[in-house]
């Protein structure tokens, strides 16, 4: 490809709306255009490295027995509704109505249609396991992308489901996947780790996630150094920071005048916040609930939705809570009535706890589970933090943050059972088939890729996803012999069946070299005045420092050899 002939166009400064250094890149290197938030059109460049990406996804899928099928984007809304997700994925989901007056979406995914796919074909246990797989445009209406191709609203996805008849199977399926995913990753150049992760609106009992460790990531994993546990913090477990466990004291109550803060009602007792119990309110699915935890640590809302078997859940509204007759920054689970009460589990550990009085400027000290109060609920619904000490072996945790770049998910019977996916056992009896679902984002990946692959100049790209292969750079090409000779090797370069860049502008050496390094392409091989008085071409690795001066006829096959070491 001449670049005079390449649609895009680099910028020489960096955009202003990047909030990443892959946004940033793509932006500046003209691979991606955006036409509305979370919506972009990918050029020519972009799409060579995507299409090399899918091709990677698409061996190691074969390698793992998976088949690729088409599904539709467009799918009925009683599909969702069956299965319970169009509630559950709320808004999120993209929803319109067809000439015809039938509620329609835009999936997000494809777990239903597939479904009912497969409850096409498979008849008796002889038909599974099956394992199908796609490369297919999905929609989600985020409330905020960001990150360019992070998070978007419009995104093609590489899904794929496996079918089994036993929990065996869809463990041996799920396994092959996850080594599928490794292959995938190591190959892209992005050195992913798998950690544990909450389902979410898929459903399902079982899920990793593979996240890419960066400080510009949305997700954050704690990991042990020590045993190797790792989890997304959504789903992290942790032993949680010991407390001295005193004998109860009489309770009695203080003035706390203005106090509504655990930090502020600390800092004025003179106690460490986890001598005090915090009260958080929230609606789940249309009621209030009132949540208990131990000052020192926060509420996971996800392992708190779990507990609640909420479809919904956020925040109670100051209005809410006081037309429950709550008082916040002095309420307390000290004779709540009416309201359900769910408690971490840290309120068993310590004692002589400082709640509110549930009057305003009031607390009362030395609360004691049990004797003062009860809950509806104990469980763990706490956030796992660095520094607490790891569920397995109680080495303090370590946090990161990341992203996300696959999922993988054992969904069980959730969806065969409510669409009726049913297979005909050994002995004759009818049962669910099980299922396991597993995605990563095409874009997301990519992003990903420079994330990890990146300097000050710009991109680097690993050579199984960059655009091209060599970009040959022709400097004073208004000199006939330069741009003869550059033609020459163009041409021998393309023979040797290398993908390559011709940077055929009649513009400076600066703007040239400085749109190579941008553009990431692994080896540089620049033809100008002074090399060919030596007989030569410069080859120069994107990563090295100095280029070499290589005889014009060895250049094919120095590229080459440069190529298969990177």
């Amino acid at each position: 490809m001449r670049f005079t002939r390449l649609f895009g166009r680099t910028l020489r400064t960096d955009p202003a709306e990047a909030e990443t250094p892959s946004h940033r890149l793509l932006l500046k290197a003209g691979m991606i255009y955006p036409f509305a938030s979370g919506v972009y059109a990918y050029t020519p460049l972009a799409v060579r490295s995507l299409h090399k990406i899918e091709a990677i996804i698409r061996e190691e899928m074969s390698a793992a027995g998976a088949q690729e099928v088409k599904l539709p984007a467009l799918q009925p809304l009683d599909l969702w509704q069956q299965t319970g997700r169009a509630e559950a994925f709320g808004p999120i989901l993209f929803r319109l109505r067809d000439r015809r007056e039938r509620d329609m979406v835009l999936a997000p995914t494809h777990e239903e249609v597939i479904t009912l796919l497969v409850r096409a074909f498979v008849r008796s246990y002889r038909d599974l396991p099956i394992s199908l797989y796609q490369i297919q445009t999905k929609f989600r209406d985020e409330p905020r992308p960001r990150g360019g191709l992070i998070r978007v609203r419009e995104f093609e996805m590489k899904d794929a489901y496996s079918f089994d008849a036993d929990e065996e199977g869809l463990e041996a399926s799920y396994q092959a996947m996850v080594r599928a995913y490794r292959n995938i990753f190591d190959r892209c150049g992005v050195p992913a780790v798998m950690v544990e992760a909450d389902s979410g609106a898929i459903g399902g009992k079982d899920s990793h996630e593979f996240i890419l460790p960066t400080p510009v990531g949305e997700d954050t994993i704690l990991l042990c150094r020590a045993c190797g546990y790792a989890a997304n913090a959504e789903r992290a477990r942790s032993r949680k920071p010991p407390v001295p466990k005193p004998d109860p004291l009489p309770l009695e109550e203080v003035h706390t005048p203005g106090i509504k803060t655990i930090e502020d009602l600390a800092g004025y007792l003179g106690i460490p916040r986890h001598q005090t119990l915090k009260a958080v309110f929230y609606n789940a699915d249309g009621r209030i609930v009132f949540v208990a935890i131990r000052g020192d640590l926060q509420v996971n809302e996800v392992k708190l939705k779990r507990v609640l078997k909420a479809t919904d859940l956020r925040l109670a509204t100051d209005a809410e809570v006081a037309q429950a007759g709550l008082v916040a920054g002095s309420a307390s689970p000290i004779g709540v009535k009416g309201i359900p009460v769910v408690a971490d589990d840290s309120i068993l550990m310590g004692g002589n706890f400082v709640v509110g009085a549930n009057r305003p400027h009031y607390h009362l000290r030395n609360a004691n589970y049990t004797r003062d109060f009860h809950a509806d609920t104990i469980a763990d619904i706490a956030l796992a933090e660095g520094g607490h000490g790891c569920p397995r072996c109680g080495t303090p945790l370590h946090a990161e943050r990341g992203i996300e770049v696959g999922h993988v998910f054992k969904l069980g019977t959730f969806f065969s059972e409510r669409l009726g996916a049913f297979y005909l056992d050994r002995e004759g009896q009818q049962k669910p088939i099980i299922m396991g679902c597993y995605g990563i984002g095409l874009g997301r990946l990519l992003s990903a890729v420079i994330e990890k692959n990146h300097n000050e100049a710009g991109i680097i790209f690993p050579s199984s996803v960059a655009p091209f292969q060599v970009c040959l750079v022709g400097l004073n090409l208004d000199d006939p012999q330069v741009a003869q000779q550059a033609d020459a090797l163009y041409r021998a370069l393309l023979q040797a069946g290398m993908e390559t860049l011709y940077d055929d502008r009649l513009e400076t050496a600066g703007v040239k070299f400085n749109d190579a390094d941008l553009l990431g392409i692994p080896v540089r091989v620049v033809v100008s005045p002074r090399t060919l008085r030596q007989g030569c071409a410069e080859v120069k690795g994107r990563k090295a420092l100095q280029g070499e001066m290589v005889p014009l006829a060895e250049v094919a096959e120095k590229v080459r050899l440069l190529l298969q070491s990177l």
